[in-house]
């Protein structure tokens, strides 16, 4: 269906190929009801089967855009043979004309659907005239064929305004891309210089000063991991994939190492010491820092951070005890942008989820009662990736 769905010549080539297809069956189908018209209605299939052919097969993208509307004139010539075939009975081709019009629209411009409308006329009219209809047939041309110019303008003029909205949001897009990867990247730059910085100046500090390097140094740190997360975020978006550098992670390490980028003070960790899991330990760092944040910003202490296996599955947990969060807040959680505020944008809960998703995981909410549970599943490492040598969980610094 994908190779059917789109905008192009190539596009359009193939969906015009589709009608003709259809009409030619149909064709072939009415010989069953109708044998006397075999030889006529074989006729009418192999041309329709022919244009299909010429379609489907042509290499329509070499060409200029414009160039498969041609097809419509064969189409036209069809239908006007049939109609003429049929002694000037015109109530199958009639609907198939306005098809075949709207088809038009839906890839050119109201120019070529203004010069394609006389030789639509032409195959409409013609056959009624050489088969002698009376004036009251004749003046159903007078209505079809408005008809299917206002059908196919009506079209062509949604068509155009999809089309340039499209247009809008791939520029928007590129530009909003362009933006974050220079930004992630030109933070990098200068904040390398502020890190060495800050470790030169804590070589011989003590006390509460080498306390206060510690704590700067950690944060420079981080932001140098957003900076690359948000990299990594513009690629997901771009080409669909993300990077990982999974190894065996002590998971109360990696825990731990984390909760130093927040205020842990109100964070219990349940976490059994000899559990290992299978993750990139800098993603699944932002994955807590996230949803640690979260549950301190929205919900009410004490904050638990679980991490259990069931089913070969390690099972994330962070739980708050506060009002939890509204029924119809809940389908958007995890969505972009989906529920931001004065304290958020709304990307956090997306970002675990695209996260959790490149690791082969899911994030869901649970109410908890009281509070908000927040999960995030892995798969467990197997057994044979239990064999690598352990990952060290990022330390504190």
């Amino acid at each position: 269906m994908q190779r059917l769905l789109g905008a192009g010549p190539r596009i359009a080539a193939r969906q015009a190929a589709v009608l003709f297809a259809l009409a030619g069956l149909l064709a072939l189908v009415g010989i069953t009801n109708d044998p006397t018209r075999a030889r006529d209605l074989l006729l009418i299939a192999a041309a329709d089967l022919s244009l299909a052919l010429v379609g489907a097969a042509l290499p329509w993208q070499r060409w200029h855009p414009r160039r498969p509307a041609l097809l419509a004139l064969p189409g036209f010539a069809v239908l006007g043979f049939s109609t003429w075939a049929f002694g000037g009975v015109a109530t199958g081709t009639g609907p198939f004309l306005v098809l075949l019009y709207t088809w038009a629209a839906l890839h050119f411009s109201r120019g070529i659907l203004l010069a394609l409308l006389p030789a639509a006329a032409v195959a409409y009219v013609v056959p009624l005239i050489v088969t002698d209809q009376p004036p009251a047939v004749l003046g159903s041309a007078l209505i079809l064929l408005p008809v299917a110019l206002a059908v196919a303008l009506l079209v062509e003029a949604q068509a155009r305004h999809l089309r340039d909205d499209r247009e809008r949001l791939s520029r928007i897009e590129r530009w909003r891309a362009a933006m974050i990867g220079t930004l992630a990247h030109d933070v990098r730059s200068p904040l390398t210089t502020v890190q060495m910085t800050l470790e030169e100046l804590q070589d011989g500090a003590t006390g509460h000063t080498a306390r206060m390097l510690a704590a700067a140094l950690r944060q420079t740190s981080r932001i140098d991991r957003l900076a690359t997360g948000l990299l990594d975020l513009n690629r997901i978006d771009t080409t669909g994939q993300l990077h990982l550098d999974r190894a065996l992670t002590p998971a109360r390490d990696a825990v731990t190492a984390a909760l130093s980028y927040v205020s842990s003070a109100d964070v219990r960790v349940q976490v059994d010491g000899d559990l290992r899991l299978w993750v990139d330990p800098e993603r699944f760092e932002q994955i807590l820092i996230n949803l640690v944040g979260n549950a301190l910003r929205y919900g009410d202490p004490p904050v638990t951070v679980r991490i259990t296996t069931t089913n070969g599955t390690d099972r994330l947990e962070v739980r708050d005890h506060g009002p939890g969060v509204p029924e119809n807040l809940r389908p958007r959680l995890f969505t972009r942008f989906g529920v931001g505020d004065p304290r958020g944008v709304g990307l956090g809960l997306w970002i675990v989820r695209e996260l959790a998703h490149a690791h082969g995981g899911e994030a869901s909410y649970e109410p908890a009662h009281p509070g908000a549970r927040m999960i995030v599943t892995f798969p467990a490492a197997s057994p044979h990736e239990r064999t690598r040598p352990t990952a060290a969980a990022g330390p504190a610094r």
